[in-house]
């Protein structure tokens, strides 16, 4: 998984925006991180992954204006290969995931990968 830093700043009469080199908008706070890991997903969906720039880097070139901030953007690339991988869980809580699988008709590791991107995304 890559970090990205993305800009983030609300004008009077917008939402708050921008991500590195690609443009994403919220209508509150709290959409901000996973809207922007959303776009820049997207954004490199059919384009070569840069490497990410370390923070200072961001900071030195970006310009802050007042009220504006970074924040850490995750960007997990997505790849045609799985991997198994053996998780141990307490018994109630591996038949609460089954349930909630079977109820959204997916499998139970579809259900915890979807859980995890969302929780590594802020999409809660």
């Amino acid at each position: 998984m890559k970090t990205f830093y993305a800009l983030v700043h609300k004008d009077d009469d917008s939402g708050f925006g921008d991500a590195p080199g690609c443009f994403s908008a919220a209508d509150t706070l709290a959409d901000v991180l996973p809207n922007a890991a959303e776009a820049l997903s997207l954004y490199f969906e059919d384009a070569p992954v840069p490497d990410a720039s370390d923070v200072s880097a961001v900071r030195a070139r970006a310009a802050l204006r007042a009220g504006a901030f970074l924040i850490a953007v995750p960007l997990i690339e997505s790849t045609s290969r799985v991997v198994r991988a053996n998780i141990s869980l307490d018994k109630g809580t591996l038949d609460a995931i089954d349930a909630a699988a079977s109820a959204r008709g997916l499998t139970r590791s579809a259900f915890r990968a979807e859980g995890a991107r969302r929780e590594i995304e802020g999409r809660h």
